[in-house]
């Protein structure tokens, strides 16, 4: 995961020149780009792109190259009073698994490879299961881009017989092209509303002294780095338009990640509240990031954003501290479920939270457990279904399928 205190050299930052930029100034990415100039951000060039690829690939980090799924999704982690509402526990299935052989076509010439991927997204459409996964040079490290593939699948849900995994030809499907996406894109999440496609994700971009200076944020310091949400729109899964960020630096404070909201078990952004029967307006959950204030975002549309501080939150039954809140689950019997990434004693853990889908930010229980999985969950083959990358063996780019254990179990 990236971090307010993650650093990077100052020749991010260097005087270059942006002739070299590797950016869309026509076709559909333009007016993104363009809403997206911020006189305070560094410029995106190709030159600066090269210095992030040359620290991602040296970067190490002990506590996060250590992340095990088990830890966090096993029967274990839920204990053995797990709640009825509860969305697990998890096990893997490899029939899913999907292994990334060979390096992507860097479109912007920079040698760009990755020995990494995690925190993907899934979504099922027309019997072909379609993943978007976060690339890294190295684990959780900078530079990352979002790549995308495909699986045919039964109709029961099952990998089609002599079905393998197809990577999309042409991933990146997602890469830095705007100034807020300079240290990379990632986390992406998908999701399927108003006869669309959403791709939500996290643009990553330094900070500078002046952005600092205009945008102060003392309940949440930012250093090196900031973050953005971004967005981008597809009827096809295949073909993405980006729409830029969500949200402006006044309220954020140059850090908001995780544009975590709530999905059905197909995929569906929900929405919750209102008079009931898909009335209320989509939310958005925001967990870091407005100066270390919770949020909530709420749209009609999921283009156009508002967001306010709402305590919908309280992790003091588990105690620890609140990292993200990974997904948000609506479980189909009128429950809301966040999946929560939070800290005990200093130990990493899983949590999860109860919500009523009429009452979505009143919390009514807490219990231990989780996928942590931070594209969101969804039933392929009636059973919950998330991808993750972390155990991985070192040199190895797999993702692999942690699913419940039957059609019935939540």
């Amino acid at each position: 995961m990236t971090t307010a205190t993650d650093t990077t050299s100052t020749e991010a930052s260097a005087d270059t020149t942006s002739a070299d930029a590797p950016r869309a100034d026509t076709g559909p990415d333009a007016e993104a780009a363009r809403a997206a100039s911020k006189p305070y951000l560094v410029p995106l060039t190709r030159a600066r792109l090269r210095t992030v690829l040359d620290e991602a690939l040296v970067h190490r980090n002990e506590l996060t190259g250590a992340l095990s799924q088990a830890t966090f999704s096993d029967p274990a982690a839920f204990g053995p009073a797990r709640p009825d509402w509860a969305v697990g526990p998890f096990a893997a299935d490899p029939r899913y698994a999907f292994t990334l052989d060979g390096q992507w076509p860097d479109p912007d010439g920079l040698g760009w490879t990755s020995e990494s991927l995690y925190n993907p997204s899934l979504i099922e459409h027309d019997g072909t299961l379609h993943l978007f996964y976060r690339a890294s040079p190295r684990k959780e490290s900078l530079g990352s881009r979002i790549g995308h593939a495909t699986l045919a699948l039964t109709s029961e849900g099952e990998p089609a017989l002599g079905a393998t995994w197809v990577d999309d030809p042409a991933n990146p499907v997602i890469r830095p092209t705007l100034d807020d996406e300079l240290f990379g894109t990632e986390d992406p999440k998908v999701y399927r509303a108003e006869g669309r496609f959403w791709l939500f994700y996290n643009g990553v971009f330094p900070i500078t002294e002046e952005a600092r200076a205009d945008f102060p944020s003392p309940g949440y310091p930012v250093q090196a780095v900031g973050i953005d949400l971004l967005v981008a729109v597809s009827d096809d899964l295949v073909t993405w338009q980006k729409l830029g960020p969500i949200a402006d630096h006044e309220q954020t404070r140059l850090w908001a990640k995780g544009a975590v909201i709530p999905r059905d078990e197909h995929g569906n952004a929900v929405r919750l509240g209102g008079t009931g029967g898909g009335t209320g307006d989509y939310l958005m959950f925001v967990s870091e990031g407005f100066d270390g204030v919770l949020h909530v975002g709420r749209s009609r549309d999921l283009r156009r954003w508002t967001f306010d501080p709402v305590p919908y939150l309280d992790l003091s039954g588990v105690g620890g501290h609140l990292h993200e809140v990974a997904a948000a689950i609506v479980t189909g019997d009128g429950h809301l479920v966040l999946d929560v990434f939070h800290d005990v004693d200093g130990i990493f853990a899983a949590g999860q939270a109860l919500y009523d889908v009429e009452r979505p930010l009143e919390q009514l229980a807490l219990t231990p457990g989780g996928s942590l999985s931070w594209g969101g969950l969804q039933k392929v083959g009636g059973r919950w279904t998330f991808a993750q990358g972390w155990d991985a063996p070192a040199g190895r780019r797999d993702l692999y399928f942690y699913r419940t254990a039957s059609p019935t179990t939540l």
